[in-house]
């Protein structure tokens, strides 16, 4: 199919497309800020620049439109016009967002992707995957002998990560409790 715009109204549309601050990632931001969780935005420190960086929890969180990341779901059409151009680009997209997601897993962090196709369900995937590892860090620090919650070591056998799963980065190579000091009397 052609292109029903001439290349200058084209050119103005395209230039219009944002890559910060679009309706996805602000729906994303609105909810995680809710749920009481505070991130940095576009960290220019990490491979990719992830949408929302939650240093805490060492998670990165990628809000990708279908269309420009190549999901797969019906918004993945390639446009019919300029063909090579369009196969270079969005096959570009996918290599660097596999790049950055390699990169990012290498240092450690838990990488976590939101397409705009199922932008609810993901919200709520992040969200619950963020309240599981605030929950780990309550109860490493809860005390259930009455002494003041400030502790200086962790306690014995507490997990040293959650069971979460492939999706959210569970590496079965780490330990799963951790042997620390006992704490003074």
């Amino acid at each position: 199919m052609a292109d029903t715009l001439s290349p200058e109204e084209r050119s103005r549309l395209m230039a219009r497309i944002r890559s910060r601050d679009t309706k996805p990632e602000m729906y994303v931001r609105k909810a995680v800020w809710r749920a009481g969780f505070r991130y940095r935005l576009h960290s220019r420190t990490l491979p990719g620049k992830p949408d929302l960086v939650l240093s805490q929890y060492k998670i990165a969180v990628f809000v990708h439109g279908c269309f420009w990341h190549q999901h797969g779901c019906a918004k993945t059409s390639r446009p019919t016009s300029n063909r090579e151009f369009w196969d270079r680009k969005l096959d570009g997209n996918v290599a660097r967002d596999a790049r950055n997601r390699a990169a990012l897993q290498a240092l450690g962090w838990t990488v976590l992707t939101i397409w705009e196709c199922s932008l609810e369900e993901g919200t709520t995937d992040v969200l619950s995957v963020l309240k599981r590892l605030r929950a780990m860090r309550s109860t490493a620090n809860d005390r259930s002998d009455d002494r003041p919650s400030t502790i200086a070591t962790i306690p014995c056998t507490t997990l040293a990560h959650a069971h979460l799963g492939p999706v959210a980065g569970y590496r079965p190579d780490l330990p799963t409790r951790v042997d620390c000091a006992k704490p003074k009397p």
